[in-house]
């Protein structure tokens, strides 16, 4: 009687698929390869950003500074 109950249970196991696991790995593997890329993006913007805004504040320093010589000269203030 046991042992009909225990062969019964084996028999009614569903049929396991050998690449699943694969699958399932690289699956897993690809989530954790994007979110280490979007974290890595997200700092290389960050310091676009603020290279980007550096360059423009020191071009905009440099503007002012042959305009105000430039006015200097031309009205001898």
């Amino acid at each position: 009687m046991a042992a009909d109950a225990v062969e019964q249970r084996e028999t009614d196991a569903p049929p396991l698929d050998p690449g699943a696991i694969d699958r399932a790995y690289r699956h897993h593997r690809a989530r954790r390869y994007a979110r280490i890329e979007r974290r890595r993006a997200t700092r290389r913007a960050g310091a676009r950003f603020w290279l980007v805004l550096l360059v423009l504040v020191a071009v905009t320093v440099a503007i002012a500074v042959f305009v105000a010589h430039d006015v200097q000269r031309l009205f001898g203030i």
